[in-house]
Parts: structure tokens; sequence; C-alpha cells
């Protein structure tokens, strides 16, 4: 590597703090935090790791979404974007839980209690 493509990707990686400083203070403000985890600037991609209070949170996946929407129109640099909250279901369709909701059946059983009824 070159101390061009260094400096140029120390460059892109303080831009990309700042973005995630400026249109997203809220997750510091409520104890999160976001870190770049990798950085490829010669294909595009970025992965940000959203840590702290934001494993868990139930809003984590549409921030992710906004970082990830927002980003690549802001950072020309930046074509692809993945960031997830390393709780499994951050953002990505693969593992963690789903919500669930009365009276929705899931298939994990075909004779399984539903519990009482409802009285309307």
């Amino acid at each position: 590597m070159s101390a061009d493509t260094a400096s140029g990707d120390d460059d892109l990686k303080e831009r990309i703090t700042n973005f995630l400083r400026r249109n997203f203070p809220q997750i510091q403000m409520h104890g999160g935090s976001a870190a770049i985890q990798h950085l490829d600037r010669e294909n595009g991609e970025v992965t940000i790791m959203l840590g702290g209070a934001c494993s868990g949170c139930g809003i984590s996946p549409m921030t992710i979404q906004a970082i990830k929407s927002r980003m690549v129109k802001e950072i020309p640099e930046i074509e692809t974007v993945h960031a997830d909250t390393g709780m499994g279901g951050g953002g990505h369709d693969e593992g963690g839980m789903s919500p669930s909701f009365p009276g929705e059946t899931t298939g994990d059983s075909a004779d399984g209690d539903e519990g009482p009824q409802a009285p309307f």
C-alpha cells in the first residue's frame, strides 16, 4: 500500500466517522457507538458496527437502514454499506428474532395451544 493510498484511506475514514457523528448523534446520545469495522476503498465498501446500547435496541434496524441509504448519497467513494449490531439480526435477514403478534401462527407446531380466546 502506498503512502497516498494510506492517507486516502485515513481521509475517507475520517469523513465516514464525521458523517456518522453529524447525521446520527442519537447513537452516542443513547449510549451506543458506531465504528468502522472494515473499509475497502477499491470496491467502495464499508462495514459499520453498531455497539453499546445499539445492540438489542429495537430501533437499530431503522438506524442501520438510514445509514446505508444516506451514506452512499453523501460520500461518493462509498457504493455499498454493510452495517450490523453484532446481535445476529441487526439489519440482515439472517438469524435473530422477528416480532410475533397474537394469533399469528409460525408453523412450529401443528397442534399448538393458542391460549385463551379473546372475548370479542
